[in-house]
C-alpha cells in the first residue's frame, strides 16, 4: 500500500517551513483563476477573520478556516512537485505578496513583524532564518503558460506594469485594491487580517511517496472553483508515460499544439475543448470493442479502464493529433482535403439537430482514412448523405438524442468492420414519415427546424457555400407582424410552416415596420443607404429567386413552398435507401 504523509497545517507553517520548495510542473495547466474566484476567496477569508466587521469577535486560539488540500510528491530534485492545488497555492502567494508590498513602508513594530512573517512564506531563508530575496519558495515550469515569468516577477518585485495583462497581474491588482480598501476602512486593526490568514487559515498538505500515487489522488480531487477537467487527468497520465520513454519535452510540445488546435476548433457547451477531442476519439475506441450499448460511460471512466492502458500507448496520441487535424479541416472548410460537393454536405451537418454525427464521422474517418489521412470522396459523400437523411428523419420521428444512440452505435461497430453504413434495421415507412412531418410543429425553438432549412438551402444547386462563421437566423418571409395587422392567413400556424421560413444572415436587419414582402425585398438584395453606403445582399440564393418571381408572398406561396421542401426531402431519404 502506498504511503501518504497527511498533516493539517496553517499557511504560515506550510509556507515558512525551511524545507518548502514548491514546483508547478510543466505538464500542469496554466493558472486560470480570475476575478470571480479571487472575490470568493477574499470574501470568505475576510468574513472568517473579521466576523461581522468586528475583529474582536475572532478567537485566535480556536477559529480555523479550511482552504482545501495540496497534493505533492518529492521529485528527483528534492522539490515538492504540485499535483493538485496549484490554483489555490498560486493565488495565496499573490495575496501574501500584495500584503508584503503594502507593509514595505510601514515602520511600526507590529507591521515589521507581520512583514517578516510573510517574507518567510515567499522566500527561502538562510540558516539564521533571514529571507533570501533572490530565492522564491515556488517556481513554475508550466509549458503552456506563456505568462509564468510574469508571475515569478511579481513575487520577486511586488510590482506590475501598466501593460501587464496576465491573470497573475490582474489578480495581484485585485488583491492590492482589496487591501487598500480594507486599510482605509479599518485602519486600526489592519494587521489582524494577514496574521489571521497566516495562522488560522488551514491547508491539508498531502505528500505522496511517488508521482504515480500523487496522480491517483489528483484524479479524485477538485481545485476550489476550478474542477479538474478529464483532459487534465489524461494529460498527467500521458506525461508520466512519455517521461518513462525519455520523450517528455516532445510530449509537452505536442500537447501544447494539440490543446491550441482544439481551443480553436471546439466550443463545447460543457467541458473543455480537449475533453471534446477525447470524447470524439472515445467513440472510435468504443466501437473497436464492439460496444453497442446505449448507456455511455463517463469520459474519465472510459479512459481509466485497465489502469489508463489507452494512454500508455504512443498510437493513441498520434491518433488524437490526426483526428484533431481532420476536424480542423472540416471547420476550416479546407479545399485541399475536401471537394466542393463534400464541403456542402459538411456545411449541412454543422446544422444537425444534435452532435451524434460528429462521433459517427470521427469513427468513419479513423477507419477509412488512408496513409495520408485522406478519405475516398465518393464513399465519403455517400456516408454523409445517408447520415443527413437518417439523422434528420429520426429527429422528427423519434425526438431526443438518446433515441438516436441505438441505430448510430450499431453502425459505428459496423464501420470498424468496414461495412457500409445503411441503417437497414431502421428504415422509414414513406407514408408514416410524411404524416409525421406534416403534423410536426417546426417552431424556431426546435433544432430540427434550422436543420431542415440548412438542408433546403444547400439542396439548391445554385446555392454558393457560405462561411461557417456566418450567423444565420430564421426569417419569416410572411412577417408575424403582418399577420397581426392583416389576419390574411387562414391560421396563425401557417406562420410556423417550413414554407414560410428561410435562413437569413443576422447582419441583415429587416426593419420591424417592413411587414410586407415588397418592403423586405430591398434588404434581401442589398441596397444603398441615405448615406450612400452599400449594404450587402443575402447569400441565400432562394431569396434572390423569390425576389425575381414574386411581388408578394401569401398563403398559397407558403403552402406551395412547403410542399416543395417536404417532397424534395422525402425523395432525398428515398435516394439514400432509407425507405421501406
Amino acid at each position: 500500500m502506498s504511503k501518504l504523509n497527511i498533516d493539517q497545517k496553517s499557511i504560515k507553517d506550510l509556507f515558512s517551513d525551511s524545507k518548502a520548495d514548491f514546483l508547478i510542473p510543466d505538464y500542469q495547466r496554466p493558472y486560470a483563476w480570475g476575478d470571480k474566484e479571487c472575490q470568493t476567496l477574499w470574501d470568505d477569508i475576510f468574513s472568517f477573520a473579521i466576523p461581522d466587521n468586528d475583529y474582536s469577535k475572532f478567537n485566535a486560539n480556536t477559529d480555523e478556516y479550511f482552504l482545501g488540500p495540496i497534493v505533492t510528491f518529492k521529485n528527483d530534485n528534492n522539490k515538492q512537485e504540485i499535483i493538485d492545488g496549484q490554483q489555490r497555492l498560486t493565488t495565496l502567494m499573490l495575496l501574501l505578496r500584495a500584503f508584503y508590498t503594502k507593509y514595505t513602508h510601514m515602520q511600526d513594530q507590529q507591521s515589521i513583524k507581520t512583514r517578516e512573517l510573510i517574507a518567510k512564506c515567499i522566500w527561502k531563508t538562510d540558516e539564521f532564518g533571514n529571507p533570501d530575496m533572490s530565492a522564491l519558495k515556488i517556481d513554475s515550469e508550466v509549458a503552456t503558460d506563456n505568462d509564468k515569468e510574469e508571475f515569478l516577477s511579481i513575487l520577486r518585485t511586488g510590482e506590475v506594469r501598466k501593460n501587464d495583462k496576465s491573470v497573475y497581474a490582474q489578480n495581484f491588482r485585485f488583491f492590492q485594491d482589496k487591501i487598500n480598501t480594507f486599510l482605509n476602512t479599518f485602519p486600526n486593526y489592519f494587521s489582524y487580517l494577514p496574521v489571521r490568514i497566516l495562522n488560522n487559515c488551514i491547508l491539508l498538505p498531502i505528500e505522496a511517496e511517488s508521482q504515480d500515487t500523487a496522480l491517483r489522488i489528483f484524479s479524485t480531487l477538485n481545485d476550489r472553483g476550478k474542477p479538474l477537467s478529464d483532459a487534465d487527468i489524461f494529460k498527467a497520465q500521458f506525461y508520466k508515460f512519455y517521461s518513462s520513454l525519455g520523450k517528455k519535452p516532445q510530449f509537452i510540445e505536442r500537447w501544447r499544439d494539440l490543446e491550441a488546435l482544439c481551443e480553436k476548433i471546439f466550443h463545447p457547451i460543457s467541458g473543455t475543448p480537449m475533453d471534446e477531442m477525447f470524447t470524439r476519439y472515445m467513440y472510435y475506441e468504443r466501437a473497436k470493442l464492439g460496444n453497442k450499448q446505449t448507456t455511455t460511460e463517463a469520459l474519465r471512466k472510459f479512459y481509466e479502464r485497465d489502469a489508463y492502458a489507452l494512454l500508455k500507448n504512443e498510437q493513441t496520441f498520434d491518433n488524437l493529433e490526426c483526428l484533431a487535424n481532420f476536424w480542423n479541416d472540416v471547420y476550416m472548410q479546407s479545399p485541399s482535403r475536401f471537394s466542393p460537393e463534400t464541403l456542402r454536405r459538411l456545411f449541412v451537418l454543422n446544422y444537425a439537430p444534435n452532435s451524434m454525427w460528429t462521433y459517427a464521422l470521427s469513427v468513419y474517418f479513423m477507419v477509412e482514412k488512408d496513409k495520408d489521412g485522406l478519405l475516398e470522396e465518393n464513399a465519403l459523400n455517400t456516408f454523409l448523405d445517408r447520415m443527413i437523411a437518417f439523422v434528420w428523419s429520426y429527429a422528427v420521428t423519434n425526438p431526443g438524442v438518446n433515441a438516436l444512440r441505438t441505430p448510430v452505435y450499431a453502425e459505428m461497430v459496423n464501420m470498424i468492420n468496414h461495412k457500409e453504413v445503411t441503417f437497414s434495421d431502421f428504415r422509414f415507412d414513406k407514408d408514416k414519415l410524411r404524416t409525421i412531418i406534416d403534423t410536426y410543429a417546426f417552431n424556431n425553438g426546435r433544432p430540427i427546424t434550422r436543420s431542415m432549412l440548412a438542408w433546403w438551402a444547400m439542396h439548391d444547386p445554385e446555392q454558393k457555400m457560405p462561411s461557417l462563421e456566418t450567423v444565420f437566423e430564421i426569417e419569416h418571409i410572411y412577417a408575424r407582424k403582418r399577420q397581426e395587422n392583416e389576419k390574411s392567413l387562414s391560421s396563425d400556424a401557417k406562420l410556423e410552416s417550413l414554407g414560410n421560413k428561410v435562413l437569413l444572415e443576422s447582419r441583415i436587419n429587416i426593419r420591424a415596420s417592413d411587414y410586407r414582402f415588397a418592403d423586405k425585398k430591398q434588404y434581401y438584395e442589398g441596397f444603398v443607404t441615405s448615406k450612400n453606403v452599400q449594404k450587402d445582399p443575402t447569400c441565400i440564393h432562394e431569396l434572390h429567386t423569390l425576389i425575381k418571381t414574386h411581388n408578394d408572398y401569401q398563403e398559397a406561396d407558403i403552402d406551395k413552398r412547403y410542399t416543395q421542401i417536404i417532397d424534395a426531402f422525402i425523395d432525398y431519404v428515398g435516394a439514400n435507401d432509407l425507405l421501406l
